[in-house]
């Protein structure tokens, strides 16, 4: 057997890949996250599967369902929101399959950040603006951050920062960047992004946690930070489909 890690993107069961819905389709076992995994994304799974919502269980729990599938032969389908690489708890996973010499694939799948951009309609990378993406998280009450791994160090970079599990830390959010990105430096919240209820809300450094406060949210959240946020004009071309910028599939400049 085999257990499929499957990231099932950020909530829309249409952002699922070809792979994710087939594996989840044809698995016996289907184990997911329900707090962040909607019920439609799983609800393909095969008449008379053993789908078990994980939000409540330990990982010993989920390892005791996965070995219990191994002696049956029954492959399982680990189901994860966006994409398993990205805070999927996968690697302790992994590492008792290793232990038990259990075969595991990854299916990778939408993550939260590219979603949400979609949602907005807009590039994160913009030209001369800003060129890399940060994705990073919050402390809070889960494990803590690497030494070195900081707002503040992230911030240097002038990077749009992509910010998991922060809602509930706005003002200290705002002390940290501010003095990197100024007060004014756009901000979006997007609140359970492929979901019904989805949600944007834009502001700045300075004002989004009170816009945040009025709409009552509290979790399952992500955070955008920096200026390519609110690049709508101004800002250069792309150097790729300039004519006067040959490249290898463009070997000679044209004239503009």
């Amino acid at each position: 057997m085999t257990v499929y890690f499957v990231g099932a993107g950020p909530g829309d069961p249409e952002l699922l890949t070809l792979k994710a819905q087939r594996v989840i389709a044809a698995c016996p076992v289907c184990l997911y996250a329900g707090s962040l995994v909607p019920e439609a994304v799983v609800a393909m799974a095969p008449a008379g599967a053993r789908v078990r919502d994980t939000a409540a269980m330990t990982l010993d729990e989920t390892h005791a369902e996965i070995v219990a599938a191994d002696a049956r032969g029954a492959d399982v389908a680990r189901v994860h929101s966006g994409d398993p690489s990205l805070y999927g708890a996968i690697a302790e996973q992994i590492r008792r399959l290793k232990v038990d010499g259990i075969a595991y694939e990854i299916v990778p799948g939408v993550p939260a950040y590219a979603a949400a951009a979609a949602a907005l309609g807009q590039e994160l990378t913009v030209p001369e603006v800003a060129q890399s993406i940060v994705l990073t998280r919050m402390a809070m009450k889960s494990t803590a951050m690497p030494e070195g791994e900081t707002l503040e160090n992230f911030a240097r970079t002038g990077a749009t920062l992509a910010i998991h599990l922060g809602v509930r830390a706005l003002r200290d959010i705002e002390r940290r960047l501010a003095p990197f990105y100024g007060a004014d430096c756009p901000v979006v919240v997007a609140y359970r992004v492929g979901w019904p209820d989805q949600m944007l809300i834009r502001g700045t450094l300075a004002d989004i946690k009170a816009k945040v406060r009025a709409e009552k949210i509290t979790r399952t959240a992500l955070i955008l930070v920096g200026p390519a946020l609110g690049a709508v004009a101004g800002f250069s071309d792309s150097a790729l489909y300039d004519p006067a910028k040959p490249h290898v599939l463009r070997p000679r400049a044209r004239e503009r």
